[in-house]
This record gives structure tokens, sequence and C-alpha cells, in this order.
């Protein structure tokens, strides 16, 4: 139960009756009959998710009023799609109420029916149904759904295609557009089909984007990012993405000090920003079971900046040079100075994201110098570190952001 009362909530109930994490907003609306509630005689127990309808009308919202989040609910949406970016939200809500400050978000839930079975088999109740217009600004925030789901066009989904394609296809065309597509993992791919995406730069699940490309031709489909955000279109990765490019978003209205403050109540150890990758260095090449490459792959992340060579690399592994790189091909299929090169580049990568020089990444990273870095960065990826870098944006101030938020009291 919210601290802030139920009165100011519609509440969407579970099939099985299961509790859920509520998603408050902290708006008290002025038309009682926007907000509904349901008894227990509805042959419900419990609160779980909370939804607020949309207004029905009023003017265009300013920088300091709500921007409405409407999550759209399809057939067999991922749940943590839903419930990650939402509480993010929620909670972005709650830290500038700690602050004085008014509710930045208005969160709603809708689908085109009002129930609908997510990817656990828990049913979502009472949805709202999609509205004819937007008449404030608005988040739409367009949910994934298991890949077994993605081809299969349901009339669900087709009434979602419709609305979505009469609703924002004009208005994201407008660069003063006063809205904004988000979405998550899988659910890029049916922007692509409501033709949404045009021109865009975009991102979904690396499974998925043969799909979205043939989906969205003219797109501009970036592998192997978190998140892409071209103007008023906002793509993100995989499901825990929602949360990234949640947090990024409450980082561009509300401030990054309060962003961080977010991501720490949600014990997320490391914001990903739009240049980190979808599939970690740290990660890749390791989906095998070789004891020996697993060693010699510890090893080298456990300390790359060593003067590694083939030698050093096969003392680590008991084994000769030409086994070693054999084993390496065909387990990780890479060679052992491959993987090497790109672990020393990711490190470097990351440091350069923190507004490191080029000198002090290559230090980092293992470099013997910031020519080596420059040459092995050209040799992966084409262009210059500090391009990229220049390309990218300036850094996230994280650690200066949580500095200046602790003066202000935690909220949990």
């Amino acid at each position: 139960m919210s601290p802030h009362g139920p009165t100011n909530f519609n509440h969407i109930r579970t099939s099985h009756g299961a509790r859920a994490a509520a998603v408050v907003l902290l708006h008290k609306p002025s038309p009682p009959d926007q907000f509904r509630t349901c008894s227990d005689a509805d042959g419900y127990a419990g609160v779980d998710l909370m939804y607020a309808s949309p207004p029905t009308n009023g003017p265009m919202n300013t920088l300091a009023q709500l921007i409405d989040v409407l999550f759209i609910i399809v057939p067999h949406s991922l749940l943590l799609d839903i419930a990650g970016p939402a509480e993010a939200f929620r909670l972005a809500n709650q830290h500038r109420e700690a602050r004085g400050l008014p509710p930045r978000f208005r969160l709603w839930f809708a689908g085109p029916v009002a129930s609908l079975q997510t990817s656990v088999g828990l049913t979502l109740g009472e949805l709202a149904p999609l509205p004819d217009t937007l008449r404030s600004p608005t988040w739409v925030v367009v949910v994934g759904q298991p890949t077994i789901h993605v081809t299969s066009v349901s009339p669900e989904i087709r009434a979602t295609m419709r609305w979505l394609q009469d609703t924002l296809r004009d208005p994201l065309r407008d660069p003063h557009c006063p809205h904004r597509l988000v979405t998550v993992c899988s659910g890029t791919l049916l922007a692509a089909r409501a033709g949404l995406l045009e021109q865009r730069r975009c991102t979904t699940h690396h499974e998925l984007l043969p799909t979205l490309r043939s989906l969205a031709p003219q797109a501009q489909v970036i592998e192997n990012r978190v998140f892409v955000v071209d103007g008023p279109v906002a793509s993100s990765a995989g499901i825990t993405a929602g949360i990234d490019i949640a947090l990024h978003l409450i980082g561009t209205e509300c401030g990054e000090a309060l962003a961080a403050s977010v991501a720490e109540d949600m014990v997320v150890y490391l914001r990903r920003s739009p240049r980190d990758t979808e599939l970690s260095p740290f990660h890749m090449h390791r989906r095998h079971l070789h004891a020996t490459v697993h060693r010699v792959q510890d090893a080298i992340v456990t300390d790359p900046k060593r003067d590694w060579d083939m030698a050093s690399l096969a003392a680590v592994g008991h084994t000769a040079e030409r086994h070693l790189l054999r084993l390496f091909i065909d387990h990780a299929g890479v060679s052992p100075l491959e993987y090497l090169c790109s672990i020393r580049l990711e490190r470097a990568r990351q440091s350069l994201e923190y507004g490191a020089t080029v000198t002090r990444a290559a230090e980092v990273g293992g470099f013997r110098s910031g020519l080596q870095l420059r040459r092995a960065w050209r040799r992966q990826w084409g262009g210059s570190p500090r391009d990229a870098m220049r390309a990218a944006g300036p850094p996230e101030p994280l650690v200066r952001a949580r500095r200046a938020d602790v003066a202000h009291s935690r909220v949990r």
C-alpha cells in the first residue's frame, strides 16, 4: 500500500490475486472519476500494480508540468519491460517530492483490450483503452514480448500497430514534437511494423537485429548498444536495458543527481549509457566449457595490463602455444591475443567515457602508449578514440552527481 493513500489510484489486479510491486503515481487528480478503485468484492485480493487514467482534456504541459508515461501492453508483454522502467519513474517522482518538487511523471497503462496475460502468466486487468489522441506531452513506452511471440501478428498486435501509426507517425516527424517513443527489447519491432522508425537510428535485442532490418529497411539499425536515442525516438536492447533507458531519460528531465539517486535505490550497480555495448567484451567468447581456455581468459581479465605474449599465456594454460591457439579458435572463436586486445580496448573505452585522456585510457587498458591504443581502436572499430567519444557526447557526470546529491535525504 502506498504511504500516499490508495484513493489516488486505479488498481491493476492480477488474475491470481498475487501481490506485485506498486507503481505509484505521486499526483492527486482533480476530477475524481479519472481514478477508480476495485473492491475485494471484484474477486481479487490485495493491491497490485496501480495506474492512472489519462487526462481527458486540458492544455499542453509545460516543462514544469507532468509528462504522461503511457505503457502500451500487448499479449505476452515481458513483465520486467513494464515494471523496471515504471519503478524508475515512480522513484523519480518520490525523490522529487523529497526535494519539495512536484511530480514529473504520470504513469498509466493501456492496451488494445482491458485484460492481457504477461510473459510470466500474470494477467494485468482493467487496462485503459488506447486513447484517441495524446492531449498532453506523452512518452509512449512500447514493451517487448518473448522471442517466440514476436513473429505472431495477432488481432491485438494489429490494433496496436494501427494505433501507433495513427497516433505517432506524423507527430514524430515534427522536430518540435512534444511526444516521445520509447521501445524496450522487441518493442522496437512493433514500432517498425507501425512505420515509426523510417530513417531513425535504433536498436533491439541482438537476436532480433536481422528481423528489425527487414521490418525497417530505411532505419539505421545499430548493433551492440544498450540503447540508442535519436531525437524523439529512444530504443533499447535487452529486457534490463529498459531500466537503463528510463534512468537516462530521467537524468535528461530531472538532472543527473536525481537519476543517480534513483539508480542507487534500484541497486543498479553501473548505469549504462548509449555508448555502452549490449554484449560486454568481458562476457563475449565465454560460452564454452573448456577449462584451459577459461583459465587463460580469467588471467587476461584479471590483469590485462600485464605484458602478455603467447608464451606467457600458454604457461597459464599449462599447454603449448600452438595448442592454446587451436583451443581458443575452436572454443572461443578468437585467438588469445585478439581476446586480450578486446579486453584492453573495453577498459580503455570505459576510461575515456569517464573523461580520461587518450594517454591515460591507454595506460588503464594496458596499452604501451596512446599511439598503440589508436592503432588497435582503428583496426577494431575504425576512426579514433577521441572522435568516437566526441560523437557520443559528453560523459555523464555520475560521480559528480552522486557527490552533489549527498546533502539530500535518501528516499526508500
